[in-house]
């Protein structure tokens, strides 16, 4: 029941914190999360840049630590490595929740795929917050993909840390 009060009184005082979390032109976000998928987990970077008032553009990169392996096979690092090219629809104005919440949809083309992702950040302070983003592939290169071509080709979560630069 302690902990319970403890967490309850935690989000409660999150309401109180009033900080934007999107600027627009020329704002920059760096988030630093893990990253969940069905076959490996791993490590997920992510580099936000306002181009607009409701636009971003940005990287992600990903790293697979925690993996199956594949008829005893090992994944190389090009299997467990992906780099991504992202475009933000920072869209919380739209709710008007920016004071509180960031909401962007977005497309990315990567090494592996061309997919889009979804996100939502919320900062306690100027300038530390955390972040949850679902990705998910919309036209594969291989549109079979057997063994390590499926690792970061399928739907995937991260959670972490967001950071104002």
């Amino acid at each position: 029941m302690k902990k319970f009060l403890i967490i309850a009184s935690f989000f409660a005082s999150i309401s109180f914190v009033n900080a934007q979390v999107f600027t627009g032109k020329g704002d920059t976000k760096f988030q630093v999360g893990a990253n969940f998928q069905e076959y490996g987990s791993g490590v997920i970077v992510t580099y936000d840049y306002g181009i607009g008032k409701n636009m971003s553009v940005g990287l992600t990169s990903l790293y697979l630590l925690g993996i199956k392996e594949i008829n005893s096979e090992k994944p190389n690092f090009d299997d467990r490595f992906d780099l991504r090219a992202r475009f933000s629809a920072n869209i919380a104005d739209v709710f008007n929740i920016e004071e509180k919440v960031d909401i962007y949809p977005g497309l990315n083309i990567g090494v592996k795929n061309f997919g889009a992702h979804l996100g939502a950040r919320y900062f306690f302070t100027p300038g530390f917050g955390v972040y949850s983003e679902i990705q998910f592939p919309i036209a594969m290169y291989d549109n079979d993909p057997i063994g390590f071509e499926k690792y970061n080709n399928q739907f995937n979560f991260s959670i972490g840390a967001s950071f104002n630069l």
